[in-house]
């Protein structure tokens, strides 16, 4: 894949993450640097990762210091919107598609989900990062949080933007967040490489992909915290439109809670590790 969208190109090949989404939504203290990054990571939508291999040989995927193969997983410690918020999402996601059916559908390797914190973590300790989050978990009414959605947003490229319906961080959300990350504190390092992640298909991860995790704390945590779900991609103009529109505010809750081990450019790629929190 070359440089389409920057060249002209109608209709976006299908994108998978929130990486520059939730760049973007952070707020001015940290805007300078992680805009920057935003726009790079935009870039590399458009260029197969493979293209990056030579320059992570001579940087990231060569650091001695930086544990090789599957010594270190990145990871996203997540929340499971509940039925309301689903069903919200899906009739977003559909009237995205109709006006770019290019776009990507909600599924499997494209749930819905709120991030709580990303990081990177020693593989060898994933059990005691699930025992540590499950006890936070446990002591945590999380299904009963009573939480806001209130505005859409999109974070716009050349022509296309990636869509997604904002909600409204609450005391009881930013202490979670905050009891997760002192959680999983013991178990983390400090940066990975491509091989911490999910990558089936395309072994090699965007170095900003690697950075957005790296620096997830504090640069995207406790009073940068934006909580959104993602709900798909269309162009620009009818994105403009649609947030516009009235939004009717919404309550929803969590339903569930889980690791997701990420993919390219930040997905959510695969299930490792969930939580059922009925009471």
């Amino acid at each position: 894949m070359v440089l389409e969208s920057l060249m002209g190109m109608t209709e976006p090949r299908t994108l998978a993450s929130s990486l520059f989404y939730k760049r973007t939504l952070r707020k001015a203290p940290c805007a300078c640097l992680h805009v920057v990054l935003a726009s790079a990571s935009l870039l590399l939508y458009m260029v197969p990762a493979r293209a990056l291999a030579q320059q992570q040989i001579a940087g990231h995927e060569t650091t001695p210091t930086v544990a090789r193969q599957n010594e270190v997983t990145a990871i996203d410690i997540l929340l499971e919107p509940d039925a309301t918020m689903l069903l919200h999402c899906a009739e977003n996601n559909a009237r995205l598609l109709k006006v770019s059916p290019k776009g990507f559908s909600l599924d499997a390797t494209h749930r819905p989900h709120i991030t709580l914190v990303q990081r990177f973590v020693r593989t060898a300790d994933l059990d005691k990062v699930y025992a540590a989050v499950g006890s936070v978990l446990a002591g945590t009414n999380v299904t009963g949080m009573k939480l806001e959605a209130f505005k859409y947003y999109y974070f716009p490229t050349t022509e296309f933007g990636l869509a997604g319906i904002v909600v409204r961080p609450t005391p009881e959300l930013l202490n979670l967040q905050k009891d997760v990350i002192a959680a999983v504190k013991p178990f983390t390092v400090e940066t990975g490489t491509s091989a911490a992640f999910f990558t089936p298909n395309d072994p090699i991860i965007d170095p900003y992909s690697i950075e957005y995790v790296s620096t997830f704390v504090p640069e995207a945590s406790g009073e940068h915290f934006n909580p959104h779900v993602i709900t798909g991609f269309a162009p620009r103009a009818y994105l403009q439109d649609l947030e516009a529109e009235p939004f009717t505010k919404f309550k929803f809750s969590p339903a569930g809670a889980a690791v997701y081990q990420l993919g390219q450019f930040g997905t959510a790629a695969k299930k490792l590790k969930e939580w059922d929190l009925k009471r």
